[in-house]
C-alpha cells in the first residue's frame, strides 16, 4: 500500500481502475421465474439498497468501493466491516478497513472462527463471521488471504523507487557520483569535522556543482560511476513493463500512445471496461449477493445486486446486424413467410405491417396496380371508383369532294382510348 505512493506507474494503474470501478452504477433487482435478466423487476426502496448507496454518513459509495477496490489492487484483499445497532441484527453501516489490520481467525473443523482486528493503537476486537464482508484474489499458499498483483512484483517496485530517491540524491549530493578523500595520518575530531563542514559548504548540493575541489589535507579519489553507467532511463522503462504486465494492463490504458485516432479511442475503452472493470465488478456483485443480501432474511433470496455494464455499445456492429436481419425478413416475407413470426425468428420485436387499421384485401389490390397499371380498368373499380367516361373526340373535319371516305363497317364504333392518367384522377364514388 506505500508503493502505491512512491511509484508513479502503480498510483496510475491503480487509480484508474479503482476509479473505474466506483463510477459504475448500481440496481437492485427481484429475480424472475424465467432466470432472464430481461425479466427481471427493479426495487428502487429496500434497506440493503439504502446501504449501499449510503455506507455511513463519512463515506458515498463511490468512495467506499474505491477504497476497497485499492486495497485489491495492492494487496489482494478488501474488507468491508458491518455495524449494527445491538437493538436488531439488521445492517446500519457498511466500513471499509485496511487489509493489514484484519486477521482471520482458523477452526479445526468449521474453516473459520472469525476475525480479529487490530486497531491502530494495537488494540484488538473479535469480529463475528458475520460482521465481515471480504473480497480477495484468491492466494494459491493461504485459503484465508489473497494475493494481488504488487507482491509479485515488490522487488521491480522497490528497484523503481530505489532508482528514483538515486537519482535525487545525485542531485542533492553535488549531481557528481562520490568520491574519497585520502589522507596520510589520523585526523583528530576538530580536524575531521572542520574538513567536512568545508567540503560540505562548498561542494554539496546542485547550485555547488563542478567547482573546483580545493583540499588542504589528503587527496581526491575519484569513484568515476556516471547515470548512463547505471543505465537508469533503461531500469525504469523495464520497471513500468514489469507494473504494466502484471495487472495485464496496456499502455494505452495508462495514456500512453503515440497515434490515436477516434476509432482506436473506442477500442481501448471498450477493451478496458470489458477486460479490467468487469472483472472487479463481478468480485463486488457476488459479495453483495452472497453475504450482504442474506442478512437481511429470507425474503433477500428473491433480491439480487446487479451493476450497469461499463462496456459500451458498438454502435457499427449493431447497425451491421439490424440491417442483416432486415434484409432476411424482407426476403422471407417476399418469398411468402408469415411477418410476425419471421420478425420473432430473427429476433427484432413485433412490427405493424401496412397502414393501421388497414384492409388486407384493399391493400393487396392497391399493390396489383401499383405493380401492373394496365389492370387498373377491372381493379379501380373494385376499390369503389367510378371511372370517367370516355373522352369525346373532337369531330373530324369534312372530307374535300373529291375525297370519298370508305363506308365504315356497319356496327363498328371508333375506341375510346383510356389513359394511366385518366384512371390516377377518377374519384371516388358515394356510397
Amino acid at each position: 500500500m506505500r508503493a502505491m505512493g512512491s511509484v508513479g506507474t502503480l498510483f496510475a494503474i491503480v487509480n484508474r481502475t479503482s476509479n473505474a470501478t466506483a463510477q459504475v452504477q448500481w440496481k437492485l433487482w427481484r429475480k424472475a421465474a424465467s432466470g432472464l435478466p430481461e425479466d427481471r423487476v427493479e426495487v428502487t426502496r429496500h434497506a440493503a439498497l439504502d446501504l449501499w448507496n449510503q455506507p455511513n454518513k463519512f463515506y458515498t459509495r463511490q468512495e467506499n468501493v474505491e477504497v476497497v477496490q485499492q486495497h485489491i489492487d495492492l494487496t489482494g484483499e478488501g474488507w468491508w466491516v458491518i455495524a449494527r445497532n445491538p437493538r436488531s441484527p439488521l445492517p446500519l453501516e457498511l466500513w471499509p478497513v485496511r487489509p493489514d489490520r484484519m486477521q482471520p481467525v482458523p477452526h479445526p473443523t468449521d474453516f473459520l472462527s472469525g476475525y480479529m482486528y487490530i486497531g491502530p493503537g494495537g488494540e484488538q476486537i473479535a469480529l463475528r463471521t458475520e460482521d465481515v464482508i471480504q473480497l480477495r484474489m484468491p492466494n494459491p499458499l493461504d485459503p484465508y488471504r489473497g494475493m494481488g498483483p504488487v507482491q509479485a512484483i515488490l522487488t521491480d517496485i522497490d528497484s523503481a523507487r530505489y532508482s528514483a530517491e538515486w537519482n535525487k540524491n545525485f542531485f542533492l549530493n553535488g549531481a557528481e557520483p562520490g568520491g574519497i578523500i585520502q589522507v596520510d595520518k589520523r585526523l583528530s575530531d576538530d580536524e575531521f569535522d572542520e574538513l567536512t563542514a568545508r567540503w560540505n559548504e562548498q561542494h554539496k548540493g546542485v547550485a555547488n556543482a563542478h567547482r573546483v575541489a580545493l583540499i588542504e589535507q589528503g587527496q581526491w579519489v575519484d569513484r568515476k560511476l556516471s547515470q548512463r553507467d547505471m543505465q537508469f532511463a533503461e531500469l525504469r522503462s523495464v520497471s513500468r513493463d514489469v507494473i504494466r504486465e502484471a495487472f495485464g494492463i496496456p499502455k494505452f490504458a495508462l495514456g500512453d500512445v503515440d497515434d490515436v485516432n477516434r476509432a482506436t479511442a473506442e477500442a481501448s475503452k471498450a477493451w478496458f471496461a470489458e477486460y479490467l472493470t468487469v472483472p472487479r465488478l463481478e468480485r463486488i456483485k457476488g459479495a453483495l449477493n452472497n453475504d450482504l443480501l442474506p442478512l437481511y432474511g429470507a425474503a433477500s433470496a428473491q433480491l439480487e445486486f446487479d451493476y450497469c455494464s461499463p462496456v459500451p455499445a458498438d454502435s457499427e456492429a449493431e447497425n451491421a446486424a439490424l440491417m442483416a436481419k432486415s434484409a432476411a425478413v424482407q426476403a422471407l416475407v417476399s418469398a411468402g413467410a408469415y411477418g410476425p413470426e419471421v420478425l420473432a425468428a430473427v429476433g427484432l420485436p413485433e412490427i405493424s405491417f401496412g397502414q393501421p387499421g388497414a384492409d388486407p384485401d384493399r391493400e393487396l389490390l392497391i399493390d396489383l396496380v401499383k405493380a401492373a397499371p394496365a389492370l387498373a380498368p377491372l381493379i379501380l373499380p373494385m376499390l369503389g371508383f367510378d371511372l370517367p367516361d370516355p373522352p369525346t373526340p373532337p369531330p373530324a373535319p369534312a372530307p374535300a369532294p373529291d375525297e370519298q371516305t370508305p363506308p365504315r363497317p356497319e356496327g363498328r364504333q371508333p375506341a375510346a382510348s383510356l389513359s394511366v392518367f385518366d384512371l390516377a384522377r377518377a374519384q371516388r364514388s358515394p356510397r
